[in-house]
């Protein structure tokens, strides 16, 4: 442990579910039911049941691996358990940078809504640009850095400070959706816009259509919240119990309250409007809002606006205080500097992590100063950490199958490899270039984790290289099938639409099996054994990379 204080097991299961469910439900309910319908139509609806089924297998192969190393940040930790430090990096790498854009993207949504308000200094904060695109304004940006200072003093004295005040604002935030479809039904519903096009023609189910708004509507951007159970289990009582039943409640309350959105916002909309250029031509500042004001529902339209502020933000806490476990696990793994996995002796949490993340935040919100640019960002990193669980918790099946699983995910061969092949399918959805831009992203990352491996002496690279082919090679074959697909995601067209998906499928369930198989019995999985052996029944968590290389002599 790189502190002299642990990190302190101090959160129940029900806040540890709300963790899940107030990152789940953040600024994706405000934007996501009108974006995918824009996208989908009516078909919408079947795009959040569809991403929420996906999202479901990934997720399950995390808690079991979340519940048998019960550790903060153990989400960018356990590929480095069962592939080596450079798998371990790249998956790190990419789940880190898609949950700390999250911080400076809920203060922007905020912002978003607040320019929506009936007064001029709000409607100020928000521009739209000479190039079709909105950003904020100064000031706007000067709001936003002062929300992310709100989302990081929430989290920087104590974990219970986090955990009450995140209970009270998820609490909330899962009321007024929930309560905005519902009000909405009740007013004013028109079934018959279920049967008009995306262009206002007859509808028709365009799976095609379907399948890009669950890569790109906000969907797989709202259920990446599952990770935060799992990056908070270091501090999660019984996490074997605990974040199986976080991840999954998470999960499905969330679908319930997306699925009664979408089909509220499908029935609110005036059939007037659709018939002008169908659901295509919607064009929502604040969709919800702006519903519940057509209706005559103004209490409603006030109580989105406050929540427009809450529900974004209840999600920014949140991620301000998973991102600082991951960048404490990433250097458990030995490639980030020693003082970022310092833990305060008082308030067991890891102050120097928060530090960095607040300025990375800062980074990512003057740079990209909308919504939407910069949750295309998180959209790119998100699906890249989607793909080492389903590997990870496979190959430790293999090659170590003597850990205790408080939680044993029955099936899990078929699961994970489910689970990898939809990921892959999730990444081709999201249309070409954005697929291939993945790869640049990845190696902007790599000098870092070459400078670490050059200052430990190039140690055991050829064996870290063996694991992690299969990674290195995955993704510029993923982008080449992206290029050369149909046009319907993007592509030049030398593969039919429906062979494209065929294809995509073949190349995950290859690269499934070779990335299975290139695991290996790390250091950290040897030293987690002989941990288990001296402490049985003590929650498992393997010591940082120094550590295990010097207990286990290799």
């Amino acid at each position: 442990m790189s502190s002299s204080s642990p990190i302190r097991r101090e959160v129940g299961p029900f806040a540890l579910m709300l963790t899940g469910l107030g990152s789940i439900i953040g600024s994706g309910w405000l934007f996501g039911a009108w974006r995918a319908a824009g996208l989908a139509g009516p078909g919408a609806v079947w795009a959040w049941v569809l991403g929420a089924a996906i999202i479901m297998t990934i997720a399950l192969t995390y808690a079991e691996l979340g519940s048998m190393f019960p550790e903060s940040g153990g989400m960018v930790r356990y590929s480095h358990y069962s592939h080596g430090s450079l798998v371990g990096f790249i998956g790190a790498w990419a789940n880190w940078i898609a949950i700390v854009s999250v911080i400076p993207v809920e203060a922007e949504a905020s912002v978003q809504y607040m320019a929506s308000w009936p007064w001029k200094w709000a409607q100020d904060l928000y521009m739209h640009m000479p190039d079709g695109h909105g950003e904020l304004s100064l000031p706007g940006l000067w709001i936003a850095a002062v929300l992310v200072i709100v989302y990081f003093l929430l989290n920087f004295w104590s974990v219970k400070l986090f955990a009450r005040s995140n209970t009270l604002i998820t609490v909330f935030k899962l009321v007024v959706p929930a309560a905005t479809g519902l009000a909405l039904i009740a007013s004013g519903f028109h079934s018959e816009n279920f049967s008009v096009g995306v262009h206002g023609d007859a509808h028709s189910i365009d799976f095609a259509a379907v399948l890009t708004a669950v890569a790109t509507a906000g969907i797989v951007f709202s259920f990446n919240g599952f990770q935060s159970p799992v990056n908070l289990a270091g501090e999660a009582h019984n996490p074997g119990k605990s974040i199986p039943f976080a991840v999954i409640g998470s999960i499905v309350l969330a679908t319930i309250v997306y699925i009664i959105l979408q089909v509220a916002y499908i029935g609110a909309v005036p059939p007037e409007m659709l018939a002008k250029a169908g659901w295509h031509g919607i064009d929502f500042r604040s969709p919800f809002a702006e519903l519940a004001i057509i209706v005559n529902l103004h209490w409603l339209a006030m109580l989105l606006y406050v929540d427009a502020f809450i529900s974004p933000s209840g999600t920014g806490i949140t991620y301000t205080a998973t991102t600082a476990r991951m960048i404490y696990g990433m250097e458990r793994n030995g490639t980030l500097p020693k003082i970022l996995g310092r833990i305060h002796p008082k308030w067991g949490i890891p102050r120097p992590a928060m530090w960095f993340n607040l300025l990375v935040s800062y980074v990512f919100l003057f740079r990209f100063r909308g919504w939407g640019t910069l949750a295309a960002v998180i959209s790119v990193a998100t699906i890249i950490s989607y793909l080492t669980g389903p590997v990870s918790a496979m190959t430790l099946r293999r090659t170590a199958p003597e850990l205790h699983r408080p939680l044993r995910i029955a099936g899990l061969p078929i699961l994970a490899g489910v689970a990898f092949i939809m990921a892959t399918e999730l990444l081709y959805w999201a249309k070409w270039p954005l697929t291939g831009e993945i790869i640049l992203l990845m190696v902007v990352a790599l000098p870092v984790y070459f400078y670490y491996q050059a200052k430990a002496g190039w140690h055991d690279f050829g064996r870290q290289m063996k694991g992690a082919w299969w990674l290195v090679f995955y993704l510029p074959t993923l982008a080449l099938v992206s290029w050369a697909g149909s046009t319907m995601f993007g592509g030049m067209g030398y593969l039919s639409y429906g062979m494209d998906l065929a294809v995509v499928a073949v190349v995950g369930l290859i690269f499934y099996v070779w990335g299975v198989k290139s695991g290996w019995r790390t250091p950290s999985v040897e030293a987690a054994l002989l941990e288990a052996k001296a402490h049985p029944g003590a929650p498992v968590v393997p010591p940082d990379e120094f550590e295990s290389e010097r207990i286990t002599g290799h």
